[in-house]
């Protein structure tokens, strides 16, 4: 059975007609047609579908439609545009990190709340912030790095 389930992505009020235990990836995805986040393992192991709700991170591949009814969600459009992109976003381009770049809305998406929310994190910290989050292409000194850049441009 469906029902509407209403939410704000990336500033915007939605609307979506859908199972309320359908899964928020298929959801942004499938209902509202974007192109990120991504789907990768399907079973919040890999960081690849990380949204954020209210301002933490959340794997949309496992959040059911109904927990985001009324809430705020931030997809990696809604953190900066080409024109202003969030730091990490900017210190990714500056850094040249992404290699297939499937995996960069997972580490994109986490960093910027973990820094938010710590905004002088140590390296260890950020290492641990970020375990769990995978990366095919063995990019994580470069995301590390980016990272580091991203936390002297916010001080």
């Amino acid at each position: 059975m469906t029902k509407k389930i209403s939410f704000t992505v990336d500033k915007k009020k939605v609307t979506v007609d859908a199972d309320p235990q359908m899964p928020l990836l298929y959801a942004l995805r499938d209902n509202l047609n974007m192109n990120n986040p991504q789907f990768g393992c399907g079973k919040a192991q890999c960081g690849a579908c990380t949204v954020h709700l209210e301002g933490q991170p959340a794997r949309s591949c496992v959040l059911p439609l109904s927990a985001v009814a009324g809430k705020n969600v931030t997809t990696i459009y809604g953190l900066g545009t080409p024109e202003k992109p969030h730091p990490i976003q900017a210190a990714y381009i500056e850094e040249q990190v992404p290699q297939c770049g499937y995996c960069v809305n997972g580490w994109i998406m986490t960093a910027a709340a973990l820094l938010k929310e710590n905004p002088k994190a140590t390296d260890q910290q950020l290492r641990d912030g970020l375990a769990g989050l995978k990366c095919r292409c063995a990019t994580q000194v470069a995301i590390l790095r980016a990272l580091k850049l991203a936390q002297s441009k916010m001080a």
